[in-house]
């Protein structure tokens, strides 16, 4: 590599520390992980990650569930089954 510039960013530290836990455990540093995203943009000329903004209902479920409304709670795995009929 010739002449290397420097990105610096600013993440929430727990973000960071898993993330860099998961990169680890895939044998990838930050420093490559980076240069993969932004040798991936320079290539397609395009975001890489599928981004969506949510519609009405997605937006109004997620309100719903920020609220608590229509949350069924279960106890284990057996309960979740019996309350789903499966």
């Amino acid at each position: 590599m010739s002449k290397a510039a420097f990105v610096r960013a600013r993440i929430e530290p727990t973000l960071k520390t898993v993330a860099e836990h998961v990169l680890n455990e895939l044998g990838i540093t930050p420093t490559q992980a980076i240069t993969m995203l932004y040798k991936k943009i320079a290539r397609e000329h395009e975001w890489p990650l599928e981004l969506k903004i949510p519609n009405a209902k997605t937006r109004r479920a997620l309100k719903e569930t920020d609220q608590g409304i229509g949350l069924v709670k279960c106890k284990n795995v057996d309960d979740l089954f019996d309350k789903l009929g499966i």
